[in-house]
């Protein structure tokens, strides 16, 4: 199949409604019925202004996270959508790619 690796960056102390923005997309993704959500912790990072982020022993509020999907076209629209309605604001990564499944699942 063809469709879209979507990732978004973000802190674990970003907020969205009162939730933090990792956990809240990866309900969302399941809310939706999307193919799946991963979120992925980072122990050091930066971003577009340049400023440091890491997880701390003791505050993990500046931990940098991403969540990742594998999504179709028509997922991937559905998602935006929501996220404009939702008026959440994040950095993201969207590449074309292939994906499937290989094997058979074992009984």
């Amino acid at each position: 199949m063809n469709g879209y690796e979507i990732t978004f960056f973000t802190v674990q102390g970003h907020r969205h409604k009162g939730k933090p923005v990792g956990d809240w997309l990866v309900h969302l993704a399941k809310e939706m019925a999307l193919t799946g959500a991963t979120l992925v912790a980072g122990s050091e990072g930066f971003g577009h202004h340049r400023r440091m982020h890491s997880a701390h022993f003791i505050e993990l509020t500046d931990q940098p996270l991403e969540v990742v999907m594998i999504l179709t076209a028509e997922e991937a629209d559905r998602l935006f959508d929501r996220l404009n309605r939702e008026g959440v604001h994040l950095f993201y990564a969207k590449t074309p790619t292939e994906f499937g499944i290989i094997g058979s699942p074992k009984l």
